[in-house]
């Protein structure tokens, strides 16, 4: 079940074939084994092995699928760090996670070293590129020095990754994602997406995150297909590349797709080569989703709802039902049950709202060292995901909130993305979010946050008549706060906890 013997299995087969392209230079399958079997060599010389957790603090590169494999090929456990963390924040989870290596971008040293000044001596630290800092050794040197290793086999219930969730309330928790987890997922999502070894596949967004990692690389891989690797989101750059390279398949979240929708020249540009958008990482709105089908004409936009405990897509929204069930997330893909329970545990029916819960052999093993929030998290023998939906008579998801987004005022439960659905239909709106502010009378009131279009203008009172012809009076926002920028996490997620701090 190991996640190397995919490698080692394209490597065989189609040695020539690239894994990926980074910065014009392509990667072969062979390419890559070889080079992730010398790191892997180099890491067992400094005492690297079986069970022990090995961090990687990088931009996109090649090198970050190189390292995950490596760790893989010594039956280590990879662990793909937030780079947009603070330095108190790394060294939280690489002393959480009882890290043994990090493989950090050279870009990042300088925070790496600041979350790591406490663990001299404790940590094999190695740098992408050249590397002039006491207690730093570059990628190449590790390879150079590297002696044969035993590659350990993987059961299916080994830990291949270690994901930290980015955490809205309190500490992160680390999700264990197993050998087993990663092989059910890419095998449905392979069914369900209908990929091929032809396909050309962009990872955009930052690969520590499922969406790009999951949604396109290691389906990617595991098709044996190539992946266009991008260090970062530049807009304009994802459009250039898909003309350049007739890109086929890509995940964007929404803020990516809001953001290539703003280029000036979005009508003009040749997107047909693009077969399948993955979307997901928060409820797109469904104006955002007419706007995408119009600009790439020949995708299918495969609206997904998934989580980093499920290696990412859960659901997705079939081909046939873009128009008949738009706003919909779709239906569960292979090897997943997913119900909706109430409050006390009992399945609820169609239509109702309840909690989205999940089982199947690509949920996740547990929280790494915490055996509580596991506990809580399996309450019932499924996966709770803290999420509202309902389904309907078809079965299609339809995702409503979030737990503890949901606004209680005066007895009445008000989804914050049904006001903001209402919200993105003013022409004047980029995008928006809803949470509850205090209120002595009601408990709690719906307050917006918007973020107004360049080319328009628009005013408080002007977006508040506009709710309210459209929505019952007490889930029309008290407030309207306008802003640059709604804060997110790297799926794409606003943070409405960062929000309801500002009220």
């Amino acid at each position: 079940m190991s996640w190397f013997a995919v490698l080692a299995h394209h490597a065989s087969r189609t040695p020539a074939k690239p894994i990926c392209v980074y910065g014009g230079e392509a990667i072969t399958y062979a390419e890559m084994a070889a080079r992730s079997v010398a790191l892997a060599g180099g890491l067992h010389r400094r005492g690297i092995g079986a069970g022990d957790v090995v961090g990687l603090l990088s931009y996109n590169c090649g090198e970050f699928l190189e390292t995950i494999f490596a760790a893989n090929y010594l039956g280590a456990i990879a662990m793909p760090i937030n780079w947009r963390l603070a330095a108190m924040e790394v060294r939280y989870i690489l002393e959480h996670s009882g890290a043994r290596a990090l493989v950090c971008d050279a870009s990042l040293v300088d925070l790496a070293h600041e979350a790591t000044d406490a663990s001299e001596g404790l940590l094999v630290k190695a740098c992408i590129g050249p590397v002039d800092l006491e207690g730093w050794i570059s990628l190449a040197e590790l390879r150079a020095a590297a002696q044969p290793a035993p590659r350990v086999p993987a059961s299916g219930d080994d830990v291949h990754r270690l994901m930290y969730t980015s955490g809205t309330t309190g500490r992160p928790k680390g999700v264990m994602l197993t050998h087993a987890n990663l092989a059910w997922k890419n095998q449905a999502h392979i069914v369900e997406l209908g990929v091929t070894g032809a396909d050309v596949g962009l990872a955009c967004g930052p690969m520590y995150h499922v969406g790009a990692l999951d949604l396109t690389t290691t389906t990617m891989i595991a098709a044996g297909a190539t992946t266009i690797i991008h260090r970062g989101f530049v807009a304009s750059d994802v459009v250039d590349e898909i003309e350049r390279s007739r890109v086929t398949t890509v995940w964007l979240a929404p803020a990516m797709v809001n953001a290539i929708m703003g280029l000036d020249d979005i009508e003009q540009r040749d997107l047909s080569s693009v077969r399948l958008v993955i979307g997901g990482g928060e409820k797109m709105p469904i104006p955002l989703i007419d706007r995408l089908r119009r600009t790439f004409p020949s995708a299918w936009f495969a609206d997904a709802y998934g989580l980093t405990e499920t290696v990412s897509g859960d659901t997705f929204l079939d081909k046939g039902s873009t128009v008949t069930k738009l706003g919909s997330v779709g239906r569960p893909c292979l090897y997943l049950e997913l119900d909706i329970w109430d409050e006390q545990g009992a399945p609820l029916g169609p239509g109702e709202r309840g909690e989205v819960v999940l089982r199947g052999p690509k949920v996740f093993k547990g929280y790494w060292r915490d055996p509580a929030a596991t506990d809580a998290a399996f309450a019932g023998g499924w996966f709770h995901t803290g999420d509202i939906g309902l389904r309907d008579g078809d079965g299609y998801l339809f995702i409503v909130d979030r737990l503890k987004d949901m606004i209680l005022s005066g007895g009445e439960n008000i989804a914050g993305s049904e006001v903001e659905r209402v919200l993105y239909e003013h022409a004047a709106v980029l995008e928006a979010a809803v949470v509850g502010r205090h209120d002595d009378r009601w408990g709690e009131v719906p307050v917006a946050f918007v973020v107004v279009r360049p080319d328009r203008t628009a005013t408080s009172d002007e977006l508040i008549e506009h709710c309210s012809a459209q929505l019952a009076r007490f889930k029309v926002p008290k407030q309207v706060t306008f802003v640059d920028a709604l804060p997110r996490n790297p799926s794409g997620k606003v943070l409405k906890r960062e929000l309801r701090d500002r009220v």
